[in-house]
């Protein structure tokens, strides 16, 4: 095996965890999740109140996910957060990093 496998596993293992926690999965048909248009806005409307709202989000944007509504944010958000932050090599980091200076500031 290689010198990743212990990382590899870990990360699968952060995101299971976090997944399990996910609003949308506990109540929601996952193809609520992707759609177009106006139906977008009553999607992002499930993740409101997501404990893990900003996980989800950071996965949409470290892997480039290109359709559905992920973190609470459409395609659309997403791409344009990309092209406004390009300097941001780790959403995960980033964001979580946001959150607790929002929440010491």
């Amino acid at each position: 095996m290689g010198t990743n496998t212990p990382y590899i596993g870990r990360v699968a293992e952060d995101r299971a965890a976090w997944v399990s926690k996910a609003r949308c999965r506990r109540s929601t048909d996952p193809d609520e999740l992707f759609v177009r248009g106006k139906a977008q806005r009553e999607a992002t409307a499930i993740c409101r109140h997501c404990p893990v709202v900003v996980e989800c989000l950071a996965e949409a944007l470290d892997n480039r996910v290109e359709f559905g509504v992920w973190g609470g944010m459409t395609e659309r958000q997403r791409r344009a957060l990309l092209k406004q932050r390009p300097e941001v090599v780790s959403w995960s980091g980033f964001l979580v990093a946001q959150r607790k200076h929002r929440n010491t500031g």
